[in-house]
């Protein structure tokens, strides 16, 4: 099959991967033909090209600045996307004509991008449902319930689920939700694809422990290391991650590793620097092999979620600490079915978000435990293999295009 992949976290380094470069690779490996679409921020100061990401095709169409601005800046380059994209592909990619077109959310703003192509080539349409905006804004106060603004993606929300032929959500919990929110929508063509990754090969499962990556970022040696990856944004609740942060920060059996970067990152360094928190470290985005590094060093990893989130979600940094074999602490709201997930994986802890008594039990709990969090660790290695494989999100999908024999019934 002719295949296209629009998104807007397609990295650009051939060393750096994530759930979306693995599915592909998974996709050309199985005989099918690539193209990604993707956007390429003016900040980059870089035009229009096509370019290659592991033999695949990748065209980066210059665009607005989408991430680390002001909601303003990313709302004015958000409308203007879609036709970026349409004027690209009739440019670069009129001779080429697709089966299939995969697409990921954020953002909710390819349903025009998507239809174009669609009557062009009479191609079939499957969303990989990773973010259910608006209602994730609305929940932590970033657009005002029934605004104009609110009511507009919600338009928008529902031209793209309706442009869809199939929609896999990251749980069962999404497709709950989604069932229950949109009426017009059948059951037939929601699914779970959850976020899936090619795991590399973890040929040691007991404490693998890198002590000269800890000597590199002077985190002390005979301390139980928790490590938190990824986005550092209104939606992960930042408020109560420094609470939890304060209620620790004498503890000297602990230390913290935040890596990442977002809109609140200045506010976390400003906040550890005034209130002399010195068991923890925070550090800017990190070459993937290098926080990989990092993580094996780690005994724990951290998830945070805002405590107002209605919207199940399901954060994708949960595949990261299994492919390490590490037990993972997630502190959410209650709506997610992630504390599901850890349950039945046996991998790792839950609590509510904002309740710091409970926090602080499991932080006792983690720092009586040794053999345990590596059995944990092990147990979450295994989950992600049975049931988060890249194969497995390939075979969801494909499932829709092949026979009972496994040939495709659908080119």
């Amino acid at each position: 099959m002719n295949i296209l992949f629009l998104t807007f976290a397609y990295p650009e380094n051939e060393s750096h991967t994530n759930i979306y470069t693995d599915l592909m690779d998974e996709f050309k490996s199985r005989g099918h033909c690539l193209t990604v679409l993707c956007q390429r921020e003016k900040r980059h100061k870089k035009t229009t090209e096509f370019t290659k990401h592991r033999a695949i095709d990748v065209l980066r169409v210059r665009t607005g600045n989408l991430t680390k601005v002001n909601f303003i800046e990313k709302g004015f380059s958000l409308l203007k996307i879609e036709s970026q994209f349409i004027n690209a592909i009739k440019k670069y990619l009129s001779d080429r004509k697709f089966d299939l077109i995969l697409y990921s959310t954020p953002p909710i703003t390819f349903a025009t991008v998507i239809n174009y192509i669609k009557k062009r080539d009479h191609a079939r349409t499957y969303l990989l449902l990773k973010d259910i905006f608006p209602q994730n804004a609305v929940d932590i106060g970033m657009l005002k319930p029934n605004s104009i603004t609110h009511q507009f993606f919600l338009y928008i929300e529902k031209k793209l689920y309706k442009s869809s032929d199939w929609i896999g959500c990251m749980s069962q919990g999404n497709v709950d939700y989604l069932l229950k929110h949109n009426p017009y929508l059948v059951s037939e063509k929601i699914e779970v694809c959850p976020n899936s990754i090619r795991p590399a090969p973890l040929h040691v499962y007991k404490e693998n422990k890198n002590l000269k990556i800890r000597e590199k970022y002077n985190i002390p040696q005979n301390v139980k290391l928790l490590i938190y990856g990824g986005n550092l944004g209104k939606p992960q609740g930042i408020d109560f991650m420094l609470k939890t942060l304060t209620s620790l920060m004498y503890r000297k059996d602990f230390f913290f590793l935040i890596v990442g970067s977002g809109t609140e990152f200045t506010k976390i360094e400003n906040y550890l620097f005034v209130n002399k928190i010195e068991n923890v470290k925070l550090i800017n985005l990190l070459p993937n092999e290098e926080f990989k590094e990092i993580l094996k060093s780690a005994d724990v990893g951290l998830i945070f979620l805002d405590e107002r989130f209605t919207v199940p979600n399901i954060p994708s940094r949960l595949t990261a600490y299994m492919e390490l074999a590490k037990p993972v602490l997630a502190v959410t709201d209650i709506n997610t079915d992630l504390n599901q997930i850890i349950l039945d994986a046996e991998c790792g802890f839950w609590t509510k978000a904002g309740d710091l008594e409970s926090f602080m039990k499991i932080i006792q709990e983690i720092s009586e435990l040794k053999e345990d969090l590596v059995k944990m660790g092990i147990n979450g290695r295994i989950y992600l293999e049975e049931n988060f494989h890249v194969s497995d999100s390939y075979h969801i999908i494909m499932s829709h295009f092949e026979n009972t024999e496994g040939k495709l019934n659908y080119v």
